[in-house]
Order: C-alpha cells, then sequence, then structure tokens
C-alpha cells in the first residue's frame, strides 16, 4: 500500500469559452436585450396618456346608464381634445375644431380610422349644442360614440414627428 500512487485529477474544465468569438456574441446578446428592454419601457412611457384615457373613458362608460347625456358627451369631447394636447404640441391642436378637428382624428387615427366617422358627429355637433339638444341623442348613437372613442384611444398613431 506504500507504493501505491494518489490518482491525480486533472484540472477542471474552464466554464470561459476558448475563442473571442463566444464573447462578441455574448455582448451583441447583451446589447440586443439592453436595446428591446429600452424600446419596451420608451413604448410603455409614451402611452401613459392612452392608458390615462382608457382608464377615464371606462370611467364614463360605467356613468353612462346614470349619467346626463349631454354631460356625457362633452365630456368625450373634452376627453378626445385632453389626450390630443398631451401627444402633440399645444400650437397644433388647441385652436382645432369642427371639420378641421376631425381631419386631425383622421390624420393620426392609425387602425382606428373606422372610428373616425362616429367621432365626426360627436365632434361636429355635440360640442356646439345645448344640452337639451344632445339629451335627444339615440341610445344607439351614444354607445356607437363612446365605442368610437374606445377604438381611437386605443389605435390612435403618434410617431413622435410632430415635434414632441
Amino acid at each position: 500500500m506504500n507504493e501505491l500512487i494518489d490518482i491525480v485529477t486533472p484540472t477542471p474544465p474552464s466554464w470561459m469559452p476558448q475563442t473571442v468569438g463566444w464573447l462578441v456574441v455574448g455582448v451583441v446578446l447583451f446589447a440586443g436585450v439592453l436595446w428591446l428592454a429600452w424600446t419596451a419601457v420608451r413604448r410603455w412611457y409614451a402611452n401613459r396618456f392612452r392608458r390615462a384615457a382608457l382608464r377615464e373613458l371606462t370611467a364614463l362608460q360605467q356613468t353612462a346608464d346614470s349619467a346626463e347625456r349631454a354631460t356625457l358627451l362633452l365630456s368625450l369631447a373634452e376627453l378626445l381634445k385632453r389626450l390630443a394636447l398631451a401627444q402633440w404640441p399645444r400650437h397644433s391642436v388647441a385652436a382645432l375644431s369642427g371639420p378641421a378637428w376631425g381631419d386631425f382624428l383622421r390624420t393620426h387615427a392609425g387602425g382606428a380610422g373606422d372610428a373616425v366617422p362616429a367621432l365626426a358627429a360627436l365632434i361636429d355637433d355635440a360640442e356646439y349644442r345645448g344640452a337639451a339638444t344632445l339629451a335627444q341623442w339615440p341610445e344607439a348613437q351614444l354607445r356607437a360614440t363612446l365605442g368610437a372613442c374606445r377604438v381611437w384611444i386605443a389605435g390612435y398613431r403618434h410617431d413622435g414627428h410632430d415635434g414632441h
């Protein structure tokens, strides 16, 4: 037994890649993950006004049955204008009304282009009518307008090239 020699174990293999190529791949993958995270955070932050407007619209829809119809319609028009003022420069939105406001909504509708005709009735009619006239809006038209507001808010396009 005294003449037995202990077994010499080889050094364990290194976890470090043997070529510089794997280091380059790792750096590129890390940079890609950082870029994706940055893009996701920017998109989430850019949509904060959209999320707030959708929450407010949901609250308005929940009170649609009990609220006075005129107040609801005026609140919808105000919500659209406030959202536009938050997303685009004031000088390009604040003075818009009537057909020019409708053109703005149509131009920036993105995937929500089908909602614009229903919104046109709201912005062409509701903003300039009295409470008695607005109270006469049919229930179906009110529901269609609420739905159109939701579609436009969820789908409008803001490409960031408007000076904002």
